[in-house]
């Protein structure tokens, strides 16, 4: 089923991504109205002077929301 890849900049400790990564487990689920043992959530850092990089690999329409900087 779903897998949320988030991506971010380096700087927050195991610990806090896991926590992150449960709660957007919790809040798909249940949104989806689906089981939280079906939806993975991933989490990579992405240094800022690779940002603009990563971001540009992304395809136009399957970003839905963009930053506001």
């Amino acid at each position: 089923m779903p897998h949320i890849d988030i991506t971010m900049f380096p700087g927050r400790d195991h610990d806090t991504k896991a926590a992150l990564a449960q709660k957007v487990q919790r809040f798909i689920a249940q949104d989806l109205g689906i089981e939280e043992r079906v939806v993975s959530v991933s989490i990579r850092d992405i240094p800022k002077d690779k940002w603009a990089e990563h971001m540009a690999a992304f395809a136009e329409d399957t970003q839905f929301i963009k930053p506001k900087v």
